[in-house]
């Protein structure tokens, strides 16, 4: 997780992002089969995400373990989702590959705006 450097340091000084990926080392010591990330991205500066959004698609084709995402961050979903899953009030809205969900209109106009219309 290129965390090494920091193996002395105390998890609360760390960064917002380098938490998230101490939490998904501390998640792969488990040995789980599949990995449950809510809005991983979220309050990580762009180039953490960059990273943590690396790790898991290395975690995913080297270890096979499968990841769900619940996450709003499109460039996140576009990256490292094969399947999405749109839910509104507790209802699918839609599902299909990223290209396809984001092409929907319903989910343009209830999530997306205009900028993928």
């Amino acid at each position: 997780m290129d965390l090494g450097h920091l193996a002395r340091e105390v998890a609360s000084s760390l960064s917002g992002g380098q938490r998230k990926l101490l939490e998904l080392a501390r998640a792969l010591m488990g040995s789980p089969r599949m990995i449950l990330l809510d809005e991983p991205s979220a309050g990580v500066n762009p180039t953490l995400a960059r990273k943590l959004a690396e790790h898991i698609q290395m975690i995913q084709e080297r270890l096979g373990i499968t990841f769900l995402l619940i996450a709003h961050d499109m460039d996140v979903i576009e990256r490292l989702c094969d399947t999405v899953i749109v839910m509104t009030s507790g209802q699918v809205l839609v599902e299909g590959t990223p290209s396809e969900v984001f092409a929907n209109v319903d989910v343009q106009q209830a999530y997306l705006g205009s900028q993928y219309r």
